[in-house]
């Protein structure tokens, strides 16, 4: 039995996320699981290091499987990729120790998000990044992030209600023209954490909240005192690190 880790690229906006919802053809996970199991002719099921939401896309999700195919890689890869649909691309196949895990070996992620600050929005980036057209203060998001940095229970900044403690090393900011590129790095983040601290770092920078507001989320810990989660289209998973 084989053990095949997977690193796959998709845009995220015709599918209902990564994971797999009952007999829905609509996710990434079904997609790719559906082209493997006709190609080695028995169910796979695959293991993603976490979910996506849906609209979101990614540069490096990773995923394993296991499989008894004799089918050599190349060939495996070059099937799926011209099976799948073209928003869908597998990037890499390698085969890797039986009890490598693709969720619970995670030991860090990197996202980005795109936000298109201009009065004008654009139709090329308008399905992957956010349109804020409001004037932005670069200098108080700076401050913004640095409060964000280091390790806090994100409870107020997430959906979820539980091991909502976590670890943020690093959130930067670039200016490409009139795209911000904003990356998060961090051990792991929590469902909506990066749209809602990204809806949240906007409201500073545009002056409708204060920079201490943050501290009170924290220690509030309510999601409605946090900003609004922005949309999807701006999320991308960079990259998933493992030990």
């Amino acid at each position: 039995m084989k053990n095949i880790k997977m690193i796959i690229e998709y845009d995220g906006r015709r599918y209902l996320g990564w994971q797999r919802l009952g007999d829905s053809d609509k996710t990434i996970q079904g997609k790719i699981e559906n082209i493997l199991s006709e190609m080695t002719d028995t169910k796979i099921e695959i293991v993603g290091s976490g979910r996506t939401d849906a609209g979101a896309h990614a540069n490096g999700q990773v995923a394993n499987f296991k499989t008894n195919s004799e089918m050599d890689l190349l060939t495996m890869r070059n099937h799926l990729n011209r099976y799948l649909p073209q928003d869908i691309v597998i990037k890499e196949l390698v085969e890797v120790p039986e009890r490598f895990h693709s969720r619970y070996h995670v030991s860090g992620k990197k996202y980005s998000y795109y936000v298109w600050n201009e009065l004008v929005p654009s139709a090329f980036e308008r399905h992957y990044s956010y349109h804020y057209p409001e004037k932005l203060n670069h200098e108080k998001m700076q401050e913004a992030c640095k409060k964000l940095v280091g390790r806090h229970d994100f409870l107020g900044f997430s959906s979820l209600k539980k091991s909502t403690i976590r670890t943020i090393d690093e959130i930067s900011i670039r200016q490409e023209g009139a795209l911000l590129h904003f990356t998060f790095i961090g051990e792991g983040f929590l469902h909506h954490m990066i749209r809602t601290m990204m809806g949240t770092l906007l409201e500073i920078g545009s002056g409708y909240r204060e920079l201490d507001s943050i501290d009170m989320i924290f220690d509030s810990k309510i999601r409605s005192m946090a900003g609004e989660t922005v949309p999807a289209q701006g999320l991308f998973l960079d990259e998933v690190y493992y030990k």
